[in-house]
């Protein structure tokens, strides 16, 4: 993934999205009070805090979480995973046990991923296609320390759609709306939501080549989304 700290140079799936859905629309898509205050967000990265949405005791609420799971077993609060692979999570000592009892949505309205090209990596941002927000499927775990507890998370992918596998062999969860709540609530084992990993319609996304800013955590503003080529090709779009 392009940018520096611990992550650069690893290839990692979702290690780049937005969401800059104004607050309103995020608190009645997903339910939340977030007393109107949420900041537009065109590139968060990996280390960086992000907007949650967790429902411990079925009551969905907002949380800051920083994006980079510590297990609570860890012995230092050092950057973690920010993806895990949900095919494998549930047996995966370092997810298993937030998949079946710390399950959030992650608000996003896109993501980023990096086009080979030769000796060049170009960034293609991919949304849906009418630009509405979605949820991504995260984990989120407690690490308590001399300093207090840190909140941290991470999201989730899978295989691609034919629209993201032209730059990526694998994509982020993205939740379909009826999957939500089950999602949320920590009495539904992980085993009955085995239907959540399949992969978004490439049909209700759309994809197309941005700057080169957003190779860089340091730019995070409307510039990062500027088009700088042709769509991708979507599947039976005649392209």
């Amino acid at each position: 993934m392009p940018g520096s700290g611990p992550h650069a140079g690893v290839r990692v799936m979702c290690g780049r999205f937005t969401l800059t859905t104004p607050a309103v629309e995020l608190e009645r898509r997903f339910l939340v009070d977030l007393q109107g205050r949420h900041v537009p967000r065109y590139n968060v990265a990996p280390g960086q805090e992000v907007l949650a949405v967790v429902a411990p005791a079925r009551e969905r609420r907002p949380a800051r979480l920083v994006w980079g799971l510590i297990p609570p077993w860890a012995q230092e609060p050092r950057p973690g995973p920010i993806n895990a692979r949900a095919e494998t999570a549930a047996v995966r000592p370092m997810f298993r046990q937030a998949l079946r009892r710390r399950r959030c949505l992650i608000p996003a309205d896109g993501f980023y991923e990096w086009l080979r090209r030769e000796k060049a990596r170009l960034p293609v941002f991919l949304r849906l296609r009418e630009g509405e927000p979605f949820a991504l499927a995260g984990l989120y775990e407690r690490w308590d320390g001399p300093g207090g507890p840190r909140w941290t998370c991470c999201i989730l992918t899978t295989r691609p759609n034919e629209l993201v596998g032209q730059v990526h062999d694998r994509m982020p969860v993205i939740l379909r709306r009826q999957w939500e709540a089950a999602w949320l609530d920590p009495q539904v084992p992980p085993e009955e939501l085995a239907p959540v990993w399949e992969p978004f319609p490439a049909e209700a996304m759309e994809a197309y080549p941005v700057s080169p800013r957003v190779n860089s955590p340091r730019y995070d503003d409307p510039g990062c989304l500027a088009p700088a080529g042709p769509p991708l090709s979507r599947p039976g779009a005649g392209g």
